[in-house]
């Protein structure tokens, strides 16, 4: 059997053209919110409409792209079973660094993703003591009430952490809970600056947790530890190579390569 030829862009690269062109409608489609239309996903990828006729075709027969009464498209389905495997192995690839970083600190330490406007819990270590901070791993929560949700805001451009919070006020879980948009993104911009964020009691009562983000993640990804408040603030006190923050951003920078 003669071998079939491949394209220029697979000689070139290695990498298939439709594919590649799949994934980008996949993204920019999440980008639009999971909803867009033709016209829309055209300007938002490039591609010129022929392209994205084919292309969308074929995702809408394979359940990755559905069509709603108003001839919009949404992402569909079948992506959901490939998200949920694919936070399990980030939880399971994580779980070394996340070990490491609970045995340096005697802390829970946790890992979350941000998906849409909720963050996802996708890994965790817990602390050996009898005291400690426990997050079904899959749990999901509000970023503005959480050490890791900040973190992940904190990733995102001003506008769209601004749109993804909403006009408010956000719901108060303690009387701790920041609930003004405003007064949380100026937390974001000082944790830009910080290269961290705090969540001091915003979820739970006696409950203290520091976040940083994972750098280089392929989607916004924070890590957190998170403790009894007068542990954690004990733990904050210390300087040198025990410094908290300074670890934390160690170990997220070496996840962040490995990922």
């Amino acid at each position: 059997m003669r071998p079939v030829a491949s394209s220029p862009t697979e000689r070139t690269t290695g990498s298939v053209q439709s594919v590649e062109r799949a994934f980008l409608l996949l993204e920019a489609l999440a980008d639009a919110g999971g909803i867009a239309t033709l016209s829309e996903l055209s300007a938002a990828s490039g591609l010129p409409m022929p392209t994205i006729h084919r292309l969308v075709r074929t995702l809408l027969t394979q359940g990755y792209v559905r069509q709603d009464s108003a001839r919009r498209y949404t992402l569909g389905p079948r992506l959901i079973r490939l998200g949920e495997t694919a936070n399990r192995l980030l939880g399971s690839w994580a779980r070394p660094f996340l070990a490491e970083l609970m045995e340096a600190t005697g802390e829970t330490a946790n890992l979350a993703v941000l998906e849409g406007c909720e963050v996802v819990y996708v890994g965790q270590v817990q602390s050996r003591r009898s005291m400690r901070m426990f997050t079904e791993v899959g749990r999901r929560a509000q970023p503005h009430c959480t050490g890791v949700g900040k973190a992940l805001l904190a990733q995102l451009p001003e506008d769209e952490a601004r749109a993804l919070l909403g006009p408010g006020p956000l719901q108060a879980h303690t009387p701790h809970t920041v609930t003004d948009p405003a007064a949380l993104l100026a937390q974001l911009a000082a944790a830009r600056e910080s290269g961290y964020v705090v969540d001091d009691q915003e979820q739970e009562i006696g409950v203290r947790c520091l976040a940083v983000a994972v750098p280089g993640a392929p989607t916004p990804t924070a890590l957190s530890v998170s403790g009894p408040q007068a542990r954690v603030h004990a733990l904050e006190a210390q300087s040198g190579p025990a410094a908290l923050v300074p670890l934390m951003q160690s170990v997220a920078a070496r996840l962040g390569a490995a990922l």
